[in-house]
């Protein structure tokens, strides 16, 4: 195996020898990989550098893009869970084809585990990669933003028994105000996907609050800081406005006002 921490510590430089497609085909395997130091470690600060700086040509992402698209349907949930971030990665870059979009959909909206962290597998984090997938697919301007805006209503409402507890609420939230800097959306738009979840708190059962209940209102309340004060789109940035953040904080205090009242 390619000893991916001399590369890493060698400025990610890349090594002579070896061809890149090789390389490339190992990086991919390790992001896929049970264990996390592995999955998680060297090998992934050495793919995002490689792909950042371009060593990894637009032929090659997307073929990678390709390649993480089939791990949705992978049996094993750490191989799903981090193809999203290898997307984020390659869509960055600005590749992107329809396809993933749906793929990426479908994965997002039925996954069942939820769970942050897995004392064995490390970061699984199924809802919170996907959000940074969904951000970064939201802000490019050949996607359309409102069904990806819907998508993450849609995997808020599935009823769950995982509590969200690691910081799941922010990654979504930050993902949904990314989708609403969006230049081309109207007040409408801004907050039509909305009205789904007014309608879920409006129908909720009167006792304890659902799990998805709670997740739901925590991942709201985030986005409603992030329409007042902006988002940064990178860490460390200034905050970007919402096209529209009244209205967003308008529609939201209505939205959860049922199962908000201070709202």
């Amino acid at each position: 195996m390619t000893n991916w921490r001399e590369i890493y510590e060698n400025d990610c430089a890349l090594p002579a020898g070896p061809g890149l497609d090789g390389l490339v085909a190992e990086l991919a395997e390790a992001l896929g990989d049970p264990d996390p130091e592995v999955r998680d470690g060297y090998p992934y600060a050495v793919l995002a550098a490689w792909i950042g700086r371009g060593v990894i040509d637009g032929k090659r992402c997307l073929a990678l893009g390709d390649l993480m698209v089939e791990r949705f349907a992978h049996p094993r949930i750490e191989a799903r869970t981090f193809a999203p971030l290898v997307l984020v990665m390659v869509v960055n870059q600005g590749h992107l084809r329809p396809e993933w979009i749906d793929a990426f959909a479908d994965w997002y909206r039925s996954e069942a585990d939820l769970r942050g962290r897995d004392e064995t597998l490390g970061w699984l984090h199924a809802v919170a990669h996907g959000a940074d997938l969904l951000g970064a697919c939201g802000r490019r301007p050949e996607v359309d933003p409102e069904p990806l805006l819907a998508l993450a209503a849609e995997r808020l409402l599935v009823p769950t028994d995982y509590l969200f507890a690691e910081r799941e609420d922010n990654r979504l939230a930050r993902a949904l105000a990314l989708v609403l800097t969006r230049p081309d959306l109207t007040p409408e738009r801004s907050t039509a996907w909305l009205s789904t979840v007014g309608d879920a708190f409006v129908g909720m059962e009167r006792g304890p609050m659902p799990v998805w209940a709670s997740n739901t209102v925590r991942t709201l309340l985030a986005l409603y800081a992030l329409a007042d004060l902006g988002v940064p789109t990178e860490r460390g940035g200034n905050p970007v406005p919402l096209a529209h953040g009244a209205a967003v904080k308008a529609r939201l205090a209505e939205v959860l006002r049922p199962v908000f009242p201070y709202a």
